[in-house]
């Protein structure tokens, strides 16, 4: 929810011409969910001890404990992924959104069968695939984003990005309350 204000942030921005700030909108976002991120990764690392505290099994709450701690990087991964797609998206470029989609779900699908099913890694294994799908996407776009063919949308990481910051937080967390 947190990143839903960056569509509209965007959106205007492209709208009124002003394709330099998207690279810098979407590098905002970045920053506040990476940091949100730090916070929430307290959940993923306490889940273990959470589950138990609200009365769920022992044997349920070690495994799901044990699988939020492989998921980490999958956190990080998704706070990077979500403002780079609406970064794409406001300059209508779905194409790459989807054809890198398409390839993670192949290289998914291969990978959950090799690691789960044929070496038998259970939990882990799904979590090594999925954090790895995830972080195929975000390395894809990000070559594609800094490949030169966003034009003036991306002119390369700016300080700019961390000037307003508390203003686009209480827009991001203002989204984040209406998503909820």
């Amino acid at each position: 929810g947190m990143g839903s204000a960056l569509e509209t942030l965007c959106g205007q921005a492209f709208g009124a011409g002003q394709i330099d700030m998207l690279g810098i909108y979407m590098q905002r976002s970045c920053v506040i969910l990476t940091t949100t991120g730090l916070f929430l990764s307290l959940l993923y690392i306490f889940a273990a001890p959470l589950l138990k505290l609200i009365g769920q099994t022992e044997a349920i709450s070690d495994a799901a404990g044990m699988f939020a701690l492989y998921m980490l990087p999958q956190l990080f991964a998704y706070a990077l992924n979500f403002p780079m797609v609406k970064f794409l998206q406001s300059q209508s470029k779905i194409f790459v959104i989807a054809l890198i989609a398409a390839v993670s779900l192949l290289l998914n699908a291969l990978f959950s069968w090799l690691f789960i099913l044929k070496l038998d890694w259970g939990l882990v294994g799904a979590a090594v695939v999925l954090n790895s799908s995830w972080w195929f996407v975000v390395l894809a776009q990000l070559l594609y984003i800094f490949s030169g063919t966003c034009g003036r949308a991306w002119s390369g990481f700016s300080l700019k990005a961390f000037h307003n910051l508390w203003g686009f937080v209480k827009l991001s967390m203002a989204s984040a309350v209406m998503l909820w």
